[in-house]
């Protein structure tokens, strides 16, 4: 798994929580964003990668997983701020 994930597909991650955002502001209850995040990363993973099918699969959940993380991050330091 040499040069599969490159520094520069980092940059899919604030694309996906977009993404994520579109399907919120679409009507998707928000407790299925971390779903639609790992999808859109399995997506960018298989589909994007120059890699196999199973090295895709795993850099799309990585992606997936990290953008969703950081959307969770982001809301609860939002959260935290507003209480304060």
């Amino acid at each position: 798994m040499v040069n599969v994930f490159e520094i520069y597909d980092v940059a899919v991650i604030p694309l996906i929580l977009g993404l994520v955002e579109l399907f919120k502001r679409g009507g998707l209850p928000a407790k299925y964003s971390p779903f639609v995040a790992v999808f859109f990363g399995l997506a960018f993973g298989v589909v994007y990668l120059d890699a196999t099918l199973k090295e895709g699969i795993i850099v799309g959940l990585m992606v997936g997983l990290s953008a969703s993380g950081l959307y969770s991050c982001t809301k609860n330091m939002i959260e935290k701020k507003s209480d304060e």
